[in-house]
């Protein structure tokens, strides 16, 4: 057992973000390759793939149980390989069943269900002990930057996944999908377990006192995070602003073909533009958060606060162009959706890392999975409930703009009170005074080092 090793280097951050490189390769296959060969290959309800991404989702609310698991035996690394390891499984499973649907459908779904099952599990377990050790290992001042390279490598996992296993797909068989399934699944594991390799370091010295006293149990440590008034604030702000953000999604494409008379080709384009503004919102605040200084810790906040903003105005500008139709500049409108989208992502990101160690001490696992708990719910309510709100606006309204108008407005709302909640979250960190070790994402407070 040895002291803590000194915070990461960039080759160390970078190295971490490769982890979730590799968490974004296998995660795109189940909710964009296997969607569309279920749909249209084997045209099978469109309701399928979205029940088994919501399988997904759904299993990730146990984020925090496996957060707290690494708390108690004090190593992230076994649960980040383990995770993958996990997730990459249920991944080439997935693939499989999707494969098998083409013949025999029900031992299809049946195989697909334990696959998507085991997506959620890995990627609950590697993803929430991956954010908690790249804020136990970064120092402070390089946590905004860390935030967007792990990010940006993410994206781009989704972005040369989707090629790369695009271009061997063609031409389409069963035994092609669960070969480059399976490539990319080892290689995943591969990656990620090279990439962590020597990063934790040496587990340091518990006292005997320390040793000696008892472990709680998980319901009591999660009992524990949740009476912190920071951490239920916090939870709040990631719930709300996630709901918002996972509400475009289902919609904005056939938002773009009902309304604007987009072909499937162009709306394919416009979700581009919306990446690419993405990642200018995300590379943009993790530059300036980090040149910025000790004035970081007030500009991440404002970035929260801003990137809330900016998300509601695009929403609402959206929504106005469903009234215009299409003299609207509906491509300037959805770019700056997706730079705002990044702007509010790198804060939210830079804000669990600094975040995550306010409060009682080796409780850091269960509060970001309680976070990433959140998150989850709401990516799984937020695209379902969008879709749903649609479909009746369309029933009641007897026309499609007006119905997504309305639909973007409560969008919009949800980000503006996220934005009020982040205000909340800042206001009560600067509360704690300068001698706090709150995180200096939301408050001017000092952070512990990494």
């Amino acid at each position: 057992m040895g002291a803590l090793p000194p915070p990461l280097g960039w080759g160390g951050i970078v190295r971490l973000g490769l982890v979730q490189m590799a968490l974004g390769a296998v995660i795109i296959l189940t909710t964009a390759t296997l969607n569309r060969v279920m749909v249209v290959e084997w045209m099978l309800p469109a309701t399928l793939p979205g029940l088994l991404a919501g399988l997904h989702h759904a299993v990730q609310l146990l984020r925090p149980r496996w957060g707290y698991g690494s708390d108690m035996g004090g190593r992230r690394t076994p649960w980040i390989i383990g995770g993958m390891t996990v997730l990459a499984g249920g991944g080439w499973l997935a693939a499989i069943g999707t494969a098998v649907m083409g013949t025999a459908t029900a031992p299809g779904i049946a195989l697909a269900v334990l696959g998507y099952f085991l997506v959620g599990v890995g990627a609950g377990a590697a993803g929430t002990n991956l954010l908690v050790l790249i804020a136990a290992r970064t120092a402070p001042e390089r946590r905004p930057a860390a935030a967007t390279i792990c990010w940006v490598l993410m994206i781009s996992g989704f972005v040369v996944t989707a090629s790369v296993a695009g271009a061997l797909l063609d031409p389409f068989s069963p035994s092609r999908l669960v070969a480059v399934s399976g490539g990319v699944s080892i290689f995943a594991v591969l990656l990620t377990s090279v990439a962590v390799l020597g990063i934790e370091g040496a587990r340091p010295a518990v006292a005997p006192t320390a040793a000696a006293t008892p472990k709680p149990g998980f319901l009591q440590a999660l009992r524990e995070v949740w009476s912190e008034p920071r951490a239920r604030l916090f939870t709040l702000f990631v719930f709300v602003a996630m709901l918002g953000y996972a509400g475009q999604h289902l919609i904005l494409e056939p938002f773009a073909g009902l309304v604007f008379g987009f072909t499937p080709g162009q709306s394919t384009r416009l979700a581009s533009l919306q990446y690419g503004g993405v990642l200018v919102g995300m590379i943009g605040v993790g530059v300036l958060a980090t040149l910025a200084g000790e004035g970081r810790r007030r500009m991440l906040r404002a970035w929260a606060v801003a990137g809330c903003l900016a998300s509601a105005a695009a929403l609402a500008g959206l929504a106005v162009g469903a009234g215009v139709g299409p003299g609207w500049p509906i491509r300037l409108n959805v770019f700056f959706l997706g730079f705002a989208n990044g702007v509010f992502a790198v804060a939210a990101i830079g804000s669990m890392m600094g975040l995550v160690d306010v409060g009682r001490r080796s409780r850091e696992g269960v509060r970001m999975g309680l976070w990433g708990a959140a998150q989850a719910m709401a990516m799984g309510f937020g695209g379902l409930l969008g879709a749903a709100a649609v479909d009746l606006g369309r029933l009641f309204m007897g026309a499609p703009a007006p119905a997504f108008a309305v639909v973007f407005m409560g969008e919009a709302l949800l980000f503006v009170a996220a934005a009020a909640l982040a205000v909340r979250v800042g206001r009560s960190l600067e509360a704690q005074g300068p001698n706090s070790n709150a995180s200096p994402a939301f408050a001017g407070a000092s952070a512990r080092g990494g």
